[in-house]
């Protein structure tokens, strides 16, 4: 690293925790070109593949987390490999130096956070969902700043973090103007046709893939929408055979991931989805109504309460996967169609609750823990 003021981003294991450290990095940049940025992340996480594709400054850890419902002896090397990765995060702070500490949750987080902690850098915590992960609700006792997507996550954070804690949204990329008619066109459908986007996340949902089939069989007479169905790559060939199989109706276009997500967004009048952080908050920022079937086995159920706490505030319907078929899609979204004042409050809802500036917003805060830039000479 270079003798500029350094700021290290540590998060990861998972897309949800990698890629809103990455939005962070790009934004700080954007007000700060004068510091450089590196990130730890896991050895076992999606950013040994992720960060070195990038080619960003970076270096992993041996760090992983504990796995659930498996003997306990498969967990006995968590807690060596957890003191690996306090030492060798301590070794890189004294080598550089860093100004800020930034951690986005997940298990790859946490030793940064201590170090930090530890060697009174200032420490700023990123949480995406409504209920905080065991990182950020641990951290948060030091942590300069704990900014939280969800205003009910700061009730579960203990006194110190719920004091340094300010609701910002999840960093996301900021909407665009797009004509829903004009986006619909782009993506080849029907573009007076009103349109529900189906997503399952990047790899797509058994789960509710098997929903859909069941629900497509059952849209004669239902409202005159179509669907825009991302079935995820390894899925796509089966959904395409079955439909085929059983008729296939011109309302459904299936494809196995959408390039042009923010298209889709703009052209959807009503989304299915999982409940993961970033995509819920991608549906808020675009106003979308959803129907929000959570994936019931997600790290300490963070899709369900990410569910519920969007459908007690009026922008979702929350299905649980237990109470998933598609005569129970069909039925929301005969709801939803029929109900044109229910579809345009549940919209206002989602955009009153947004943060689509959330990115910028977050680190504006987070520059406020620099040094002053300095002048050139």
């Amino acid at each position: 690293m270079s003798d500029r003021s350094v700021v290290l981003f540590a998060g990861g294991g998972t897309g949800g925790h990698l890629y809103p450290a990455l939005a962070l990095s790009d934004a700080l940049r954007d007000l700060r070109p004068d510091i450089d940025v590196a990130f730890a992340g896991a050895q076992r996480g999606i950013e040994a593949r992720v960060l070195p594709a990038r080619g960003v400054e970076h270096f992993l850890l041996p760090v992983r987390g504990f796995a659930r419902g498996v003997p306990i002896w498969k967990n006995l090397g968590v807690l060596p490999a957890l003191l690996t990765s306090l030492v060798e995060v301590g070794e890189w702070v004294h080598r550089n130096r860093p100004a800020v500490v930034v951690v986005t949750g997940g298990y790859a987080g946490g030793p940064a956070g201590l170090v930090a902690a530890v060697t009174g850098i200032p420490l700023a915590l990123q949480e995406q969902n409504a209920v905080p992960g065991a990182t950020t609700r641990a951290l948060s006792r030091w942590a300069a700043q704990v900014h939280v997507a969800y205003p009910e996550a700061r009730e579960y954070l203990p006194p110190a973090g719920r004091a340094a804690a300010r609701v910002t949204g999840n960093p996301i990329r900021p909407p665009r103007p797009i004509d829903p008619t004009d986006a619909r066109r782009v993506l080849g459908l029907d573009p007076e046709r009103p349109l529900v986007l189906v997503v399952g996340g990047s790899q797509g949902s058994a789960a509710l893939n098997r929903a859909m089939l069941e629900a497509v069989e059952q849209m004669d007479g239902a409202p005159d929408y179509q669907l825009l169905w991302s079935t995820g790559p390894r899925h796509i060939g089966s959904i395409e055979a079955e439909l085929e199989r059983s008729g296939r109706s011109t309302r459904v276009h299936v494809t196995g991931y959408i390039d042009d997500m923010p298209s889709a967004l703009a052209a959807a009048d009503v989304a299915i989805s999982r409940a993961g952080a970033m995509a819920t908050s991608e549906l808020l920022a675009w106003g979308v109504p959803a129907i929000l079937v959570p994936l019931p086995t997600a790290a300490a159920g963070h899709q369900e309460r990410n569910a519920r706490a969007l459908a007690d505030a009026g922008c979702a319907i929350h299905v649980r996967e237990s109470d998933l078929d598609g005569a129970r899609l069909i039925e929301a979204l005969n709801e939803l169609f029929g109900d044109a004042d229910r579809l345009e409050q549940m919209s206002g809802s989602a955009l009153a609750r947004a943060q689509p500036e959330a990115a910028r917003d977050i680190a504006r805060q987070i520059a406020e823990l620099l040094p002053a830039a300095r002048r050139a000479a």
